[in-house]
């Protein structure tokens, strides 16, 4: 199981961090990675972390502005968020993948990874 939270309103500019905690089966998570789909829109892929190397992937639109990042006592990948813009406007998903091999498979695409959270909103206005 996979819980979002720390979503919220935010004016451009600002920032924000969002959290997914991880229990159960995905205890064995491979990789966690954060999607977002704003309204309209497909659900895209924002950033990656390889949990045990700790290496980490960003789309080119958030790069240099969003940090993933795990800890792993807690069972918690965040995404801090910065320079928010409204295009960042959006439902913010949590995603793993317990399969050992999920870093040579594309970071990208949603059926790379087996578990989700409901998700978490996150509005820049």
């Amino acid at each position: 199981q996979l819980v979002e939270s720390g979503g919220g309103s935010v004016q451009p500019g600002g920032s924000l961090r969002v959290s997914c905690a991880a229990s159960g089966y995905t205890y064995n998570r491979n990789c966690m990675a954060w999607f977002r789909q704003a309204p309209g829109k497909e659900r895209e892929g924002v950033a990656r972390i390889a949990t045990g190397s700790g290496n980490t992937y960003y789309a080119d639109s958030v790069k240099g502005r969003f940090t993933i990042s795990q800890d792993n006592a807690k069972n918690t990948v965040y995404l801090d968020m910065s320079r928010l813009i409204p295009e960042d406007t959006a439902m913010y998903y949590c995603a793993a993948s317990t399969n050992s091999l999920c870093i040579d498979q594309p970071w990208r695409a949603e059926q790379t990874y087996n578990y989700w959270g409901q998700g978490t909103q996150v509005t820049v206005s």
